[in-house]
């Protein structure tokens, strides 16, 4: 039985860790007594004995502990491993899997290798698992010869890449007028496939892969050498091409110079032929190795305590938390990366830099959630001659994750793809708080420098939106969440916050609150907005409210400011209230 689940990423590499014993050298055997000049008995200093434990291990007991590993290795653990991601896993994800100990990590590992596969990391399904078990299935139906049909190399492709695009079959053989790049003339075949792909990701465009049935027992391999399928190749006289009927060139002399095919040559084809011999020894060691995975070289950064190797890419993240019901809460991630700090390269008049961005979120058993896999490219472009100005700005990514309350972490990886030993490592642990129904309670207070209404289409999803409204936090530079972001004085301070659980007034069925606005100089410890509006005057019917204002910053001289938002339910008796600072300069 195949299992079909699973996941892992994170107990890939950092279980690989055998660490190097830092064991004690062994001393000599002391005698029990010695006698000092005195004749005085004097008992032999205790002499430690070494710890076995701690001993570095024999290379006949290193090889002893892999043999036990590989032992403990079966049933549809083993399955999954040789026959069900055969033709997928990578050799580091093998050595990694064979180094794991128990159940509880091979299930863990298999989890996270579906995961980081999966073209949709936010769905409860994946896509790419249940493709790899439908195409084994097909494989196993249609290309079985006396072994089942995934161990075939038609299976083994059918399942690493999928359908393909065309397929020209000769299941029978039998006569065949070669092309001209194969030397002309007829000839006759065993049994053949010529698999066409119009793009395969990691290889490239119009790939042509040739399966020859030679044993005529229903168990086509791939080769690389087109005169394999030519069943008259070694007959003398028999099966010539166009040169050889003319007399221009002797069968014989296709067995010379060692070439990889036994082709018969066309006019000026000698030197084309042995080009392009190196092209299909290079496509055929691609096609045989597992499909790449998508920033698999990131992953060694989110799975392990990988030291960077290059300067570090530093950049800044804040988390946000916004109530959706009382177990599912929204927590936006915001990532900033100076602009000044990705690499360029310019072609044709346009700067191009690009970074790659990895994060995932485990709880507190190192699992990965579900739907806690991200990951995405970003791309600044730029006209050359404006490269310095656009350098002196930011990016921001955004992503939101739907998460239980609890407590989590995260681990983000980003790197420049132009510099690619120019990555970045960040890691938190977050507390998604639980909002209850009889408590008055309040999201994160977003202070932005974007926020503005969303098409009716786009409400409830799309970059930096919840709800209606697009907004675009800042992100303090060099300081955690609660430090202070920056504004200039050209810009509109916007600020969002949403209110929970308001009271209704039994009698009137509406709410009783009341909102306070302030802002306050922390140079000058002075108010510099003070005001109140009743909950009533935004919805009056609601137990829930989302506070939305602007301010222009030009009246406001540059220093730190903080603002605080009170909430007062006349109802319930019950009063919430959020602070966050900014600086002005």
């Amino acid at each position: 039985m195949r299992a079909a689940g699973g996941l892992v990423l994170g107990a890939m590499l950092f279980s690989m860790g055998w660490g190097s014993a830092h064991g004690q050298q062994a001393t000599a055997p002391a005698a029990q007594a010695a006698t000092a000049p005195d004749g005085v008995t004097q008992s032999a200093p205790t002499v430690e004995k070494p710890n076995p434990l701690h001993r570095r291990i024999t290379d006949k007991e290193r090889v002893a502990q892999q043999k036990d590993l590989k032992q403990e290795l079966r049933g549809d653990f083993k399955t999954w491993l040789d026959e069900d991601v055969r033709w997928i896993i990578t050799d580091t994800e093998h050595q990694a899997f064979m180094h794991l100990t128990n159940d509880e990590e091979r299930e863990q590992f298999i989890e996270n290798f579906w995961q980081r596969r999966n073209p949709s990391p936010d769905s409860p399904e994946n896509e790419y698992r249940d493709e790899i078990y439908a195409r084994i299935a097909y494989a196993d139906e249609h290309f079985a010869a006396g072994k089942p049909g995934w161990m075939t190399d038609r299976g083994h492709v059918y399942i690493a890449y999928g359908k393909p695009d065309e397929i020209d079959a000769h299941p029978s053989g039998g006569s065949y007028d070669r092309p001209m790049d194969e030397g002309g003339g007829n000839t006759v075949t065993f049994p053949f496939e010529v698999w066409h792909y119009r793009y395969i990701e990691g290889i490239g465009d119009n790939i042509d892969l040739e399966f020859v049935d030679t044993c005529q027992c229903g168990d086509y391999h791939y080769t690389i050498d087109r005169s394999e399928k030519d069943a008259l190749l070694h007959v003398p006289n028999a099966g010539l091409t166009q040169a050889e009927e003319s007399g221009q060139a002797k069968k014989e002399d296709r067995f010379q110079g060692g070439g990889l095919e036994q082709l018969g040559l066309g006019p000026g084809m000698q030197q084309q032929l042995q080009n392009k011999q190196f092209d299909r020894i290079d496509l055929m060691a691609k096609i045989m190795a597992p499909p790449p995975v998508k920033y698999q070289d990131m992953d060694e950064f989110l799975a392990s305590s990988k030291i960077l190797t290059g300067p570090p890419f530093l950049f800044d993240v804040r988390t946000d938390y916004v109530k959706v019901t009382n177990d599912t809460v929204i927590v936006p991630i915001t990532v900033q990366v100076k602009t000044s700090d990705i690499t360029f390269e310019t072609k044709d008049g346009v700067s191009v830099g690009k970074i790659d961005i990895e994060g995932r979120v485990s709880n507190m058993t190192h699992k990965v959630v579900p739907g806690g896999w991200f990951g995405d490219t970003v791309e600044v472009s730029t006209p050359s001659e404006l490269l310095a100005a656009t350098q002196k700005g930011s990016r921001v990514y955004w992503k939101a994750l739907p998460l239980k309350p609890g407590l989590y972490k995260i681990d983000i990886v980003i790197k420049d793809t132009n510099n690619p030993d120019h990555v970045g490592r960040w890691t938190r642990s977050i507390n998604v708080p639980k909002f209850d129904d009889d408590t008055l309670g309040h999201s994160s207070l977003i202070l932005a420098d974007q926020m503005e209404r969303v098409p009716s289409k786009e409400i409830g999803g799309g970059n930096f939106v919840i709800g209606n409204t697009r907004i675009r936090p800042r992100v303090a530079a060099n300081g955690p969440v609660a430090a202070p972001v920056s504004f200039s004085r050209a810009q509109n301070l916007n600020f969002w916050m949403q209110v929970y659980n308001l009271g209704i007034d039994e009698k009137s069925k509406q709410n009783n609150a009341t909102i306070n606005y302030q802002i306050l100089d922390l140079g000058t410890n002075k108010l510099v907005l003070n005001s109140q509006e009743p909950a009533s005057a935004l919805s009056p019917n609601a137990d829930q409210l989302t506070l939305e204002k602007s301010l222009p910053l030009a009246s406001l001289q540059p220093g730190q400011y903080q603002v605080k938002i009170k909430v007062n339910d006349g109802v319930t008796k019950q009063e919430t209230e959020e602070s966050a600072k900014f600086t002005v300069n």
